[in-house]
């Protein structure tokens, strides 16, 4: 060993300042004011914006959306991502779905060949699976993430198409409505789902060693394996762990809407992008928090409830989606100060 080498084994770990945690706690507020401005023009164009109603209108219309957010966010803070995630949003309750219904009531839709009672474990499996599956061609076979999972997301979206004929599965049983249609001290359980969700999300990648093992992970494959990180297994993890929530994501809205549209989930994908990505969350890796990206996905829906209650057509909601990632991006590369690839 030389000279060199044992000063850099025998060096004292960095000793961190309060300046670091202090930073990351102030990036995460980063959008806390632009979200009072957003309330208080909100306010200015229709009173109705600050009501107790539509405050709940609109935490239930960004729920079922935000937990896909929440999914996206972790892969992408392992430096991967997962574009696969909306069609598993409308995949996994479709399937289910379509085994369960009865198409004595359904005109022909679906096959009847399970019990109502298997519709949420049916919804969390297909999730896992389609995970798993994308876990293996990243992680095992090494395949290039977007180019895997851009694939994923046409054959899910294909085999949606497939089993349902293009139309609208109905007639849902309880158990496929329940959690999208109940309140729960007066709100929306989906609200509480999500909330609960990104509370459990900042805790665990917080607090925890596996939450920390992400972050390592993201910012340096290389050096967290060097480690002792079990680097494939956490990022395999990670993408079934993505496609369980986009699974339950889909169960919400399907229990909301009472019905598994044929393309539900279609396009979603830039709207979760736009609220990760406006959170502060890097398509590099390594970077960004679950509260950021929840005030993402809020001060998202806020400006698009705002639009609304001003009469601006719905048609302009893409447009905002990626004018709202350009100008992220732009913000995230002059105060971060590096190039992004």
């Amino acid at each position: 060993m030389t000279t060199s080498e044992t000063a850099a084994v025998s060096a004292p770990p960095p000793v961190l300042t309060r300046r670091g945690p202090f930073v990351a706690r102030l990036r995460d507020l980063a959008l806390v004011p632009a979200i009072v401005a957003v309330a208080i023009v909100g306010f200015i164009v229709n009173p109705v914006f600050l009501s107790s109603d539509n405050v709940i209108n609109v935490l239930q219309s960004m729920s079922e959306i935000s937990i896909v957010v929440l999914a996206e966010t972790i892969v992408l803070i392992t430096g991967k991502m997962d574009l696969s995630l909306e069609s598993t949003f409308g995949l996994a309750p479709g399937l289910a779905a379509w085994l369960i219904v009865d198409p004595a009531v359904t005109h022909g839709l679906g096959v009847h060949a399970l019990p109502a009672a298997w519709a949420v474990p049916v919804v969390l499996l297909v999730g896992a699976l389609v995970g798993a599956f994308n876990g293996l061609l990243i992680v095992r076979f090494g395949l290039n993430g977007f180019v895997v999972t851009l694939g994923m997301l046409i054959v899910l979206r294909g085999l949606l198409t497939g089993i349902s004929g293009g139309k609208t599965f109905f007639a849902l049983p309880e158990s496929m409505r329940y959690l999208g249609s109940a309140e729960w001290l007066g709100v929306p359980a989906s609200v509480w789902i999500s909330l609960l969700l990104f509370a459990a999300g900042i805790v665990v990648l917080g607090y925890t060693r596996p939450g920390r093992a992400l972050y390592a992970i993201g910012g340096n494959v290389d050096a967290a394996r060097a480690a002792g990180i079990r680097t494939d297994r956490i990022l395999w993890l990670t993408l079934v762990v993505a496609g369980m929530l986009a699974a339950l994501a889909g169960l919400l809205i399907s229990g909301r809407l009472a019905a598994v549209p044929a393309a539900q989930g279609s396009g979603a994908i830039f709207q979760v992008f736009a609220a990760a990505v406006i959170g502060g969350v890097s398509l590099n890796g390594g970077k960004g928090t679950i509260f950021g990206a929840f005030t993402g996905v809020l001060l998202l829906f806020m400006i698009i409830n705002v639009l609304t209650l001003a009469g601006v057509p719905a048609q302009w909601t893409n447009f905002l989606n990626g004018a709202v990632i350009l100008v992220a991006l732009v913000v995230s590369r002059v105060t971060g100060g590096k190039a992004q690839t």
